[in-house]
């Protein structure tokens, strides 16, 4: 007898659909699982073997053939043990074989289900596919509630599972109020900038970068501070739309990083990875791929505390997300693409020592200097935004019981200008100044007559690249939206060309 059981699969962070097919035939005894399953799934055999047992349905004698339909892409993880289950059960006539309803979750002895990574997207495509209920662990319950309209049957035992099939009404669909999820998340309190002393230029050049989604690098003494105002910024940006916690959660589920009690994730990442990583964690990828830190980061921050300490090799991986905000990883058994969509934050001092031009104490020689800076290559400069200098704070200055600003009023002027650019870009496909391609630079940012005077000057005598360039245009369009101003004006230019502090220092 033939029974089909609908399961899903990843690719990247997208689901497809996977066709469960199980016979039971006479013949010799066997469990034969095709269909390209890697070791994870060729083991399910022996779980769904014993899990069937010690729910009092052992397997008859016989020849089992389980097919995992489409037979050309590679099938991982465990998420088959109940489908697989349940199509033997279907073939045994325990259950009624349906294909109206997509069945995750791994098996185990005891027939206790256990959770799996993934479900999100899986069930998001099963979804758009037409399909309308589902079958999932208890502990993935919150997390496939997400997906809006799905019925949601969460069960710990493949009795409940039997139940379901059986429409016996044991196990009610798992509701959840995703709006109300959503309004009243909370995410623990945000450091706020109201702690930092002193920096005003360097927290201006962070605001501008918060309303752009500009990448920034901040170059200063140990001490000033740089640290401090990154794990700040935050607090400064946009609340997440509904859409974006979405795109972050299917990241997180893909990565297996969502908890139950917290499977929406409703704050923008800050993610801040250690000098040490390699370069399969940055961006992903494995034997398994999975999604690496620029992944996580997307829609929110990617921290590198003392940027030149990373490999060489890291930093150099990050050209291509920095620039398409994506990543596509080759193996040989797919392509698949993560989004990349972050905001670099990024800190360093200007030496080994990190006291060069700002202290006695610095002994750095020359080359020392040189080779320290050239650690980060050109090509990665030329992709950030804003490069600032963060001076030590003075006594009078750290000393003060003056209250500084606080997060939430520069927030609100980057709120502002975030629905300027929201506004302004309707149509376009993006969302933010920093996304602007070259034709909608022209578009944008167009410049009058000493606008393009001062434009000239500075890329004569600073040598820009033509990204670096585009930049400057950028940063001039966020300064400008700041300000309210529709057109972008010199002082704007002024400003942005401030706050390229590494192509001024070429000139030296």
């Amino acid at each position: 007898m033939l029974a089909k059981i609908l399961s899903a699969a990843l690719t990247g962070i997208n689901g497809y659909l996977v066709e469960t097919e199980v016979d039971i035939s006479v013949g010799f005894p066997a469990f034969d699982i095709v269909g390209l399953p890697d070791n994870a799934v060729k083991e399910s055999k022996e779980r769904v073997r014993t899990a069937l047992k010690n729910t009092d349905c052992e397997i008859p004698s016989k020849h089992v053939t389980v097919n995992l339909a489409p037979a050309n892409t590679k099938k991982e993880g465990a998420a088959f043990d109940l489908p697989i289950a349940a199509g033997i059960l279907a073939c045994m006539g325990v259950i009624e074989s349906r294909e109206d309803i997509i069945v995750l979750g791994e098996l185990s002895l005891d027939g206790s289900v256990r959770p799996v990574d993934g479900v999100l997207p899986m069930l998001h495509f099963a979804y758009e596919q037409g399909i309308r209920q589902c079958i999932v662990p208890f502990d993935n319950a919150e997390e496939a509630a997400l997906v809006k309209g799905m019925q949601v049957y969460a069960v710990s035992h493949l009795l409940q599972a039997i139940s379901v099939f059986r429409g016996e009404n044991k196990v009610m669909p798992f509701t959840v109020d995703i709006d109300a999820v959503f309004k009243n998340a909370g995410g623990g309190e945000l450091l706020d900038f109201s702690d930092v002393k002193g920096q005003e230029s360097v927290k201006r050049a962070l605001e501008i970068a918060a309303a752009g989604m500009h990448n920034v690098l901040m170059i200063g003494p140990p001490g000033s501070g740089k640290t401090m105002m990154a794990k700040r910024m935050p607090g400064i940006l946009p609340d997440l739309s509904f859409e974006e916690s979405i795109e972050i959660t299917k990241i997180y589920s893909v990565a297996g990083l969502l908890r139950n009690k917290n499977a929406l994730i409703t704050k923008r990442p800050f993610r801040s990875p250690h000098h040490t990583i390699s370069n399969v964690a940055m961006v992903g990828g494995g034997r398994v791929p999975k999604p690496g830190e620029v992944s996580l980061s997307h829609n929110g921050i990617l921290f590198l505390d003392e940027l030149p300490e990373f490999a060489r090799s890291v930093l150099e991986e990050l050209r291509q997300p920095l620039e398409d905000a994506e990543v596509t990883i080759s193996r040989v058994g797919g392509t698949m693409t993560y989004p990349a969509s972050l905001m670099l934050v990024a800190s360093m001092n200007p030496c080994p020592c990190g006291y060069h031009g700002y202290s006695q104490k610095c002994t750095c020689k020359e080359s020392e200097i040189a080779k320290y800076m050239g650690r980060i290559s050109g090509p990665l400069l030329d992709r950030i935004d804003v490069h600032i200098e963060a001076a030590a704070v003075d006594f009078n200055k750290m000393g003060s019981r003056a209250p500084s600003e606080s997060s939430a009023d520069i927030k609100a002027r980057v709120v502002k200008a975030h629905k300027i650019q929201q506004e302004r870009y309707k149509n376009e496909g993006i969302y933010f100044n920093s996304q602007l391609s070259a034709s909608q630079i022209n578009k944008y940012c167009a410049l009058g007559d000493e606008e393009t005077s001062l434009m000239k000057l500075a890329f004569d005598r600073l040598g820009l690249s033509g990204r670096a360039y585009h930049k400057i245009l950028k940063l001039s369009r966020t300064i400008a939206d700041l300000a309210g101003s529709e057109d972008i004006k010199k002082n704007h230019i002024a400003e942005a060309l401030q706050l390229r502090n590494l192509d001024r220092k070429r000139l030296l």
